[in-house]
């Protein structure tokens, strides 16, 4: 590609333009597809996939619904570990992406037959998924990564997805808090084969980091 078509990648022009590309996508159309509650109601592979992973209270819905700008795209609840199914959204017009809404882990009063079938479907898709270019793994971010974090993490190394981690709710706690629990996430992050080392921190209620977050989306399919 002649290099006079666009910014040099890894400049400040590229990651503005990276991040103007993104907020077009996320303007245009996007619509709930279907949900899978199992491998046999997988979409086609007609796109490639952006995944959201994290806790049930982690805030993943309203950091969606944030990222696509729409207020009831993915669905809230106050019920931790209510959607047990893959979600997927058509992200642009002509098809661009697809985002996967995974369910929620963590839940500490699921039944155990929750636990397990949820295992099964997330690490069946992850291992199988040959359109999934990257996961997000969402981290509250008063709390840092839990055990339960850790174990998606261990998972998606050994499916060698590549993924990266995605501070929420970070208007909830001091600057100096959130400085602090970014370079710890940092550091732990650098410690796993398939995690991208760079943290990113968010506010859906703010809007902090997410005209960034929908970068790394669009970054993740180029």
């Amino acid at each position: 590609m002649n290099g006079a078509a666009g910014p040099t990648p890894g400049t400040e022009e590229a990651a503005a333009q990276l991040i103007e590309d993104a907020r077009r996508l996320f303007a245009g159309p996007i619509a709930f597809l279907k949900s899978a509650p199992s491998l046999q109601f997988l979409p086609d592979p007609a796109a490639p996939e952006v995944a959201f992973a994290g806790r049930s209270n982690v805030g993943k819905s309203s950091l969606l619904n944030a990222l696509t700008n729409r207020n009831g795209l993915a669905r809230t609840s106050n019920t931790p570990g209510r959607t047990q199914e893959l979600n997927f959204f058509d992200v642009g017009e002509p098809l661009r992406l697809r985002l996967v809404d995974m369910p929620g882990y963590g839940f500490a009063k699921a039944p155990k037959d929750i636990v397990r079938k949820w295992r099964f479907l997330v690490n069946d898709y992850l291992r199988g998924r040959a359109v999934l270019k990257r996961a997000l793994v969402l981290i509250d971010s008063r709390h840092g990564i839990k055990d339960v974090d850790r174990e998606v993490m261990k998972m998606l190394d050994e499916a060698a997805v590549s993924y990266r981690l995605v501070l929420t709710k970070a208007d909830k706690i001091k600057a100096t808090e959130l400085t602090a629990v970014t370079e710890r996430t940092a550091a732990e992050a650098r410690t796993h084969v398939a995690a991208h080392p760079e943290i990113l921190a968010t506010s859906s209620e703010t809007g902090l980091g997410i005209a960034e977050l929908r970068a790394a989306v669009l970054e993740a399919v180029l």
